[in-house]
């Protein structure tokens, strides 16, 4: 009897643990997929969004066009990411997946990041690009590969990331989220351009900076 006991003392256990990990991430559909609509008229709501009936979805809702469009690359940072989730393909509710595009100019960066809800997995098409992410607390270590077209590389979910065009001329990579909508958070807008802004007394102790140097990081984010 005991040992009847522990097998399912052990199953309950395994089952709360794998609901507690499976929390973290866009649970799995109980249907074939849940077309995202803005409007509760004869929907359901799911992961954020309201699902169209079944019998109403057409291809459109599956369908996005425009991936072979260079993204504008004038900025400061000289990138652009184009993102297909589930606000460009509503057939993407609940399907824990999505898609992006990352323009590079030459010498130009996609600038560390995180994604609070997803693994990103990314491939080079064009260009030659030094990636990288770095691990967590306490060891903080940074893990870099210089890629070109063809390669892959993985950067986990939750960590710090980055990429970084070492070419002359423009770079274009695509990459997969295990998230419909994995988010984004750019840390230096995160930590410099906050609204309203964070008090420069906590970063300047924080990144042990001038506050001068500080409240003019705050001034161009």
């Amino acid at each position: 009897m005991k040992g009847i006991h522990s097998i399912f003392l052990a199953c309950f256990l395994v089952s709360a643990f794998a609901c507690f990990l499976a929390s973290a991430f866009d649970p799995s559909p109980l249907q074939d997929f849940c077309v995202a609509i803005d409007h509760p008229k004869d929907g359901v709501f799911v992961n954020g969004k309201f699902c169209k009936d079944p019998k109403l979805a057409v291809a459109d809702d599956f369908f996005y066009s425009g991936l072979n469009k260079p993204g504008n690359t004038y900025n400061r940072v000289g990138s652009n990411v184009t993102t297909v989730n589930v606000d460009q393909i509503p057939g993407l509710n609940t399907l824990g997946i999505s898609l992006v595009r990352i323009d590079y100019a030459p010498y130009g960066e996609n600038p560390p990041h995180t994604h609070p809800r997803g693994t990103e997995i990314l491939v080079v098409v064009q260009g030659t690009l030094y990636v990288g992410f770095v691990t967590s607390n306490p060891e903080n270590r940074l893990i870099t590969k210089i890629l070109y077209p063809g390669d892959v590389f993985v950067f986990p979910i939750g960590l710090i990331h980055f990429q970084y065009n070492l070419g002359n001329t423009a770079a274009v990579a695509f990459a997969g989220l295990s998230s419909q909508n994995a988010g984004v958070i750019t840390i230096a807008n995160a930590v410099f351009g906050s609204n309203p802004p964070i008090n420069p007394d906590v970063l300047t102790k924080a990144f042990q900076l001038d506050k001068n140097v500080v409240t003019h990081l705050q001034s161009i984010f």
